[in-house]
């Protein structure tokens, strides 16, 4: 997700809000989210500091064609996630009994995804799409196996070449 609609959507704001609060115009922000701009770094801490937040820049090894693929993945299991908490974290649950079940010597990944499921779901949502070394590790072995019909990982899976090829 582009980090301005990140920024944005986590602030509950609407573009003219922020624009606002940032001191820029609605119509600036929109280029920001559609990535026809391209905002500096100064720009990107103002727009945080608008929303009351910090920003911060970190480092990864780029993602491979395999991390990228997880990761758009985890993001329709996130908005599943966000749609029907409830049920989700019920399959999620029962998943990771049997995941502990077949590997009695619980790996630790097993046993923070316990962690995490135990915790809200805006604590959880993000972990689906950080792009961190530790995420991409938990969403190996992930819990939420299932929760997608077919249909709907084949299409995520469409869109994800459609972009991969748009992007080469």
């Amino acid at each position: 997700m582009n980090p301005v609609a990140a920024l944005r959507k986590r602030s509950g704001m609407t573009q003219a809000e922020l624009a606002h609060a940032a001191g820029t115009s609605q119509p600036t922000v929109a280029a920001y989210e559609a990535g026809r701009k391209s905002p500096t770094l100064r720009t990107v801490q103002r727009l945080a500091e608008a929303t009351g937040l910090e920003a911060a820049v970190e480092f990864y090894r780029p993602l491979t064609r395999e991390d990228r693929r997880s990761l758009e993945l985890h993001r329709a299991v996130a908005r599943r996630l966000e749609e029907n908490p409830v049920g989700v974290l019920a399959q999620a649950r029962q998943t990771l009994a049997r995941m502990r079940a077949a590997a009695p010597g619980a790996s630790q990944l097993l046993r923070e995804w316990e962690v995490l499921l135990s915790r809200p779901i805006a604590a959880l949502v993000p972990v689906l799409s950080d792009r961190s070394e530790w995420a991409r590790e938990l969403r190996h072995v992930t819990p939420f196996a299932g929760v997608l019909s077919g249909a709907e990982r084949t299409e995520v899976y469409r869109a994800f070449a459609r972009e991969e090829s748009r992007a080469s």
